[in-house]
């Protein structure tokens, strides 16, 4: 449903020449961005703390504000808190650090430990943090009593009212909105929900449906370029003729990305490549 819901919402810019973000309200037409790596790796850039506080620099010298990793890879818990404090160390105070730890860790304990190393290293938020996958408040309440970075939750619960829950029992700073998965219409009704309570809504991943979210409304801090990585400029597929926005480069100088403005998502689709690319089709009737 929420594929269905992001095409309509393109449609009816369309047909009204208006960009989604004007037909959501409207607040604002450039964006601040994080980079968002690829997971940890086992080798290479990105393989140890080392190298993830050096491409961390190199965004900085972009323009990103903003930073976040996704070490989960690594077994080793120790790992991972010597990645957050060698962040911290190169540029904690000059830009924004977040961590993803993509529920990987086992116990309470490990996620506690971790989330004192994000207190140490100034981290802007601390994401997903151990295994139950964000399903037990009770607990994810008890780690904020414990640690002073805040948390982001809301991604692997399914409805809005399993994220306000997290909201209302105090077991999140931070919710998660999913454009995929809840439509535009939805993570509307969430960023409304969370704002009644003063909170800020996190939208997940990139793309153009993304971009006029976050141009829609006031609480949201960053938009997702992911996956990033050295050696890797775009994960996602050149799909589109006449934008980059979701390229490592897609920012300008002061780590913002400009909205698409066009009818709709303002999106131009490079049919061809698309077709050269197809494995099968499916049409999807009403």
């Amino acid at each position: 449903m929420a594929v269905l819901d992001i095409v309509l919402w393109d449609l009816l810019g369309k047909m009204t020449d208006l960009p989604v973000y004007a037909l959501l309200g409207g607040y604002r037409t450039k964006v601040p961005a994080y980079a968002s790596t690829i997971d940890g790796a086992v080798k290479g850039p990105l393989s140890n703390p080392e190298t993830y506080a050096d491409f961390a620099q190199q965004c900085l010298e972009m323009g990103y504000k903003a930073f976040k990793i996704h070490p989960f890879v690594w077994a080793d818990v120790q790992t991972h808190i010597d990645a957050v404090l060698a962040l911290g160390d190169r540029v904690g105070g000059k830009m924004d650090l977040m961590l993803d730890s993509f529920n990987w860790y086992q116990t309470f304990a490990d996620a506690l430990k971790v989330g004192r190393a994000c207190d140490e290293a100034g981290f802007f938020w601390y994401e997903d943090p151990y295994s139950d996958g964000g399903w037990t408040p009770w607990s994810h309440a008890r780690l904020r009593e414990m640690i002073r970075t805040p948390l982001l939750q809301g991604e692997k619960v399914k409805t809005m009212e399993q994220r306000m829950d997290l909201i209302l029992q105090k077991a999140t700073d931070y919710i998660r909105g999913d454009v995929g998965q809840q439509g535009l219409t939805g993570t509307m009704k969430l960023a409304h929900a969370a704002e009644s309570v003063g909170m800020d809504i996190e939208p997940h991943t990139a793309g153009p449906e993304n971009l006029h979210f976050m141009a829609a409304v006031k609480n949201a801090n960053y938009y997702e370029v992911v996956w990033v990585h050295p050696n890797v400029p775009d994960f996602n597929p050149p799909i589109y003729k006449n934008m980059n926005v979701t390229r490592l480069d897609c920012i300008d100088k002061d780590g913002m990305v400009e909205v698409p403005d066009g009818p709709g998502f303002g999106t131009e689709y490079d049919w061809d490549y698309i077709a050269r690319g197809s494995t099968g089709k499916e049409t999807v009737t009403g």
